[in-house]
């Protein structure tokens, strides 16, 4: 018995080690990812995952038109959306 135990223990150390450290944060950062895109309004300055700068134009469910610095529009999935640079006042 003795024996199993000690076998085990540094097994089950190691997995709680690997979920405090490596896990548990990346859940909580792809949760403040998907709580910034849910809360994405019209005229907000956002960065997309490819590097693009650009206003929110407007939203629907699960897609954003981005205006671009020249005036040009374009749409992209919420989910591209890396960053908010700066919230709108509205």
């Amino acid at each position: 018995m003795e024996g199993l135990v000690g076998t085990l223990l540094p097994l089950i150390a190691m997995i709680a080690v690997f979920y405090f450290l490596l896990i548990r944060p990346q859940q909580k950062q792809q949760k403040q990812v998907r709580e910034m895109q849910s809360s994405l309004q019209k005229g907000d300055k956002i960065v997309t995952i490819g590097g693009m700068h650009g206003i929110v134009d407007s939203l629907d469910e699960d897609k954003i038109v981005v205006k671009a610095g020249d005036g040009s529009r374009l749409t992209f999935d919420r989910r591209s959306v890396r960053e908010v640079v700066e919230k709108s006042n509205a």
